[in-house]
């Protein structure tokens, strides 16, 4: 029989699931149910989110239209899963992002459903460049993170998580990525003298792999500037560009698009995690029609093309997208959250500094120790964030783009005090 477990019992997660959990280690409190910016736990306690699924919520939690519109498709008996067929809910997906975000923007995207999570995105894109150019090499950059399947890894920088492999990561070579040799640095001229130079030691890659706001990495954001050089390399050398906006995409960074603000075009773009709208998992490749060399069935997966996914992804468009106004109110809150940062990084040590974009903002702490007592202290007090950086410690902020001024207060409230607790 049974028995009946307490409140907020960590047990049956502490002897029943893999050492390999992370969150329940850092949170440890029973979470039952959300809404909006709001998580609640088994006691009825509420703790303002700041985490968002690591950026897979960027509208909240539970949005009502959304569930609105997954409620209405199961229970007309709406197909869920399909494989690749074709389904009506894949088509007005695919039409209505044609509309709403593509063709405003110039863009011409061909779609590729892969496997649901990011890295099945990585793993694919990657695939698919050295498929098309014939060669194998693929340059990633310091601090960049895109997974961690043995492909997606070996484009992931963090030594931890290459660590736990097993092998060493191959087909891949690192660059210093914008403002990592500092700021009097540009090192996409680094990698422009190393791509020209053919006694480098790098072979011409197929594709350059980046993230325009590295996440796991410490949220680090790259200039408009540098971005476009490496834009002209890739076009110079017949190098693909990948952007990786699978944490920094879906409007976190301002735009549908983190790239938007460098006007720059890659040939190949990942999205996942806030695609679905409300963390059902889903991950697309938007690439350029001339890059589609796929045969029928060379790349597969049973869970690609999540139709369940695909309702809501259509109601986070259609809710959202169709104008201006949510790009405006990140505009708006990101400067909230800036101004907060930086007042509290001035006020309690010279070590801190701010760095970011949109709704997309890192507290460097200097140590990882600081960082790790403020986030404790900071969900003591009701406030749940992470920690990113490679000693993991910088602050990650990533509140639901949705969020109300009140709502955001609070969460920065508790984090100014905890910051101040650490002084």
């Amino acid at each position: 029989m049974l028995q009946k477990t307490s409140f907020n019992s960590l047990t049956a997660f502490e002897t029943l699931e893999s050492n390999v959990r992370s969150y329940s280690r850092s949170f440890p409190v029973v979470f039952r149910k959300a809404n909006g910016a709001i998580l609640e736990d088994e006691n009825g306690r509420e703790f303002v989110d700041f985490l968002s699924g690591a950026a897979a919520l960027n509208y909240g939690h539970n949005d009502p239209d959304f569930v609105s519109y997954a409620i209405q498709h199961l229970q007309t008996n709406g197909i869920v899963h399909a494989l690749d067929m074709a389904t009506s809910v894949k088509r007005e997906f695919m039409e209505y992002f044609n509309v709403t975000v593509l063709r405003p923007r110039g863009l011409t995207f061909k779609f590729q459903f892969c496997g649901p999570t990011g890295a099945n995105a990585v793993e694919a894109a990657m695939k698919l460049a050295r498929k098309a150019t014939g060669r194998h090499c693929i340059i990633s950059f310091t601090n960049g993170y895109h997974g961690l399947s043995l492909g997606a890894l070996a484009v992931t920088g963090n030594r931890y998580y290459r660590g736990a492999a097993g092998l060493p990561p191959s087909g891949a070579v690192f660059m210093p990525y914008d403002g990592y040799c500092g700021t009097d640095n540009d090192t996409s001229e680094y990698l422009a003298r190393v791509l020209a130079d053919a006694s480098s030691g790098v072979d011409l890659p197929a594709a350059i792999i980046l993230e325009t706001v590295q996440g796991e990495g410490g949220i680090n954001p790259a200039s408009k500037e540098w971005l476009q050089s490496i834009e002209r390399l890739c076009r110079k050398n017949d190098i693909l560009l990948i952007v990786d906006d699978i944490q920094a995409g879906c409007g976190r960074t301002g735009n549908f698009f983190s790239f938007e603000f460098a006007d720059i075009c890659p040939d190949i773009v990942l999205l996942s995690k806030s695609l679905s709208g409300c963390g059902l998992p889903l991950s697309l490749l938007l690439l350029k029609p001339e890059l589609d060399v796929w045969q029928p069935g060379e790349h597969s997966g049973t869970f690609r093309g999540n139709n369940l996914a695909l309702v809501t992804a259509t109601a986070a468009l259609r809710k959202y997208w169709t104008n201006e106004k949510l790009s405006a109110r990140i505009a708006k809150t990101g400067r909230v959250m800036n101004e907060r940062l930086r007042h509290a990084a001035q006020t309690n040590r010279d070590t801190f500094s701010v760095r970011g974009r949109g709704m997309m903002w890192g507290l460097d702490c200097g140590t990882g120790r600081v960082a790790e007592n403020i986030v404790h202290k900071a969900f003591e007090d009701g406030l749940v964030t992470e920690r990113c950086g490679a000693e993991e410690q910088v602050i990650k902020l990533l509140p639901p783009l949705t969020i109300d001024a009140q709502t955001l207060q609070r969460g920065l409230d508790i984090l100014d005090k905890a910051v101040d607790a650490s002084a």
